[in-house]
């Protein structure tokens, strides 16, 4: 087992971090079994006495860095980071009995670690078995913080054998604590940096985990994943009280307020979880949230793109790359007021779908396929997670030969009672494998949707309606629980759409 999981060792560092002994003072996520973005200008910092010179020191590259602390304590350097080496995937290799068994090799490769960061203002501090490789934020509400085991009673599809075959000391894992706060916090509560294996992997994010998985198998370089999500969460507890006041109709609880909070409040998981991450140098962002927004999509269509703009900003690390899943169709209507009579979380999709184009350097995780009528957790948490990744492995490193993500709306046009819908990102066209395409609506200058019957062709969909004879609008898999019927050729689901604005 690798040294930084022993309990001693953890121990030792939170003595040398936050220990009486010491001066330097460092967020938790700077601590043993860490990783580092590689190839980069990596952010450091911390507390020390006022006035204090501190210096860095990296073993990659016998490199010293050193500034001096502000009046109020805090310091923030960067380091420079080197291209991380690939991990060697391993040999087979004949046991003693005869037998055939695989041996991983363990001797690092030059560039990806093990190495050491030292960190001193007269008395040092050093954060041991770091790692160079790619640091993902993996954030949102309960679908991104459903861990690997599952919640009670909601289990996750093979998520047992995933588990026990989940030990691979190149990924590392870091959860922030759950935190509600009603001002800004410089630092989150007390967590570490776990290395994969059953006992980490079961209690952390699945969507997060399988996707950082399957970017370490084609990437073979070390991965971070940090986790900042907390269950039943609209988008604005995660966003600045500044940003917020774009959105005057949301609540910002003032700091004189004495009332209680919960993570439904604005602000509040921004102050005690998100903030103080943001600044850590990452590669990008996964997010899977947007289900406790679902009665407000209208507004939801210029928030969400806010929240993005936000963290991009306060991060300084420009419009790094922001793939997020859109919520899976559900029955809503288990939690809509008494006495609704009409309820559509395909509105909340549809905004989630328009921030495609308000969010530069984007991607969508289509679900339309994988939820559940009476779950609003899906059970396969790997084919999000694998739709996200494929995204990032060809949009972010470039990777090609294969499709990455969904067939998107693009425009209809309308000869008679004929509409022609086509998609972009659909080179190799549209597919119902063999099914009828059931979920296709038309309607009028009424605005009464009808059923319509719907086909492939040439890579379009042609769209016709017995019933409404000069159709004005069109749409797609709008209702609240739907299991999508249409895709590419390689299989992406396409999202609910609408042409209309009603």
């Amino acid at each position: 087992m690798h040294v930084f999981f022993r309990l001693s060792v953890v121990l030792f560092t939170f003595l040398l971090s936050f220990g009486a002994n010491a001066t330097i003072r460092l967020p938790w996520f700077f601590s043993d079994g860490m990783v580092l973005q590689q190839n980069a200008d990596a952010a450091i910092w911390g507390w020390a006495n006022p006035g204090a010179t501190v210096k860095v020191s990296t073993s990659w590259n016998k490199a010293s860095y050193s500034t001096k602390a502000a009046a109020d304590g805090k310091w923030r350097l960067t380091v420079k980071t080197p291209v991380a080496g690939q991990v060697p995937t391993g040999n087979w290799d004949m046991s003693e009995d005869g037998s055939n068994s695989m041996m991983l090799e363990r001797t690092p490769t030059a560039g990806h670690g093990p190495y050491t960061i030292t960190i001193s203002d007269g008395k040092p501090v050093t954060i041991n078995d770091v790692l160079i490789g790619e640091v993902w934020l993996c954030s949102g509400q309960s679908n991104m913080e459903m861990a690997m085991k599952g919640f009670k009673d909601q289990p996750i599809l093979g998520s047992n054998e995933a588990i026990f075959n989940s030990t691979n000391e190149h990924i590392r894992l870091y959860t922030v604590p759950r935190s509600v706060q009603r001002l800004p916090q410089d630092t989150s509560k007390q967590s570490s940096w776990k290395m994969a294996e059953p006992e980490a992997v079961s209690n952390f994010s699945a969507t997060a985990y399988y996707f950082g998985k399957m970017l370490y198998e084609r990437l073979r370089v070390p991965i971070g994943l940090v986790n900042i999500s907390y269950g039943g969460s609209p988008v604005e507890a995660f966003m600045d009280a500044e940003t917020l006041k774009a959105f005057p109709d949301i609540k910002v609880p003032a700091a004189t307020d004495t009332g209680k909070l919960n993570n439904r409040n604005a602000t509040v998981l921004y102050n005690g979880m998100l903030r103080p991450f943001l600044g850590y140098t990452i590669k990008g962002c996964i997010w899977y949230q947007g289900e406790s927004n679902n009665d407000r999509a209208k507004q939801y269509e210029t928030l969400f793109p806010a929240f993005v703009k936000q963290i991009r900003e306060q991060s300084g690390q420009g419009e790094f790359p922001f793939f997020y899943a859109q919520i899976a169709p559900y029955n809503y209507m288990n939690f809509a007021a008494t006495g609704a009579t009409a309820y559509n979380s395909a509105y909340l999709r549809d905004a989630q779908r328009k921030a495609l184009d308000k969010i530069p350097n984007s991607g969508m995780a289509v679900l339309m396929d994988i939820g559940e009528e009476f779950n609003i957790h899906p059970m396969d948490k790997l084919t999000g997670s694998k739709r996200l990744a494929l995204m990032a492995l060809s949009k972010t490193y470039g990777f090609k030969g294969f499709a990455g993500e969904s067939p998107a709306y693009e425009s209809m046009s309308i000869n008679g009672s004929t509409i022609t819908i086509k998609f972009k990102n659909a080179p190799n066209g549209l597919s119902a494998f063999g099914k009828e395409l059931k979920y296709f609506e038309v309607a009028g200058t009424n605005k009464v949707f009808r059923p319509a019957k719907a086909m492939v062709s040439g890579g379009n969909i042609i769209v016709t309606a017995t019933d409404v004879k000069e159709p004005v609008a069109v749409r797609y898999a709008f209702k609240d629980f739907v299991i999508g019927d249409l895709f590419s050729t390689e299989g992406f689901p396409v999202s609910s759409f609408r042409s209309d604005e009603w």
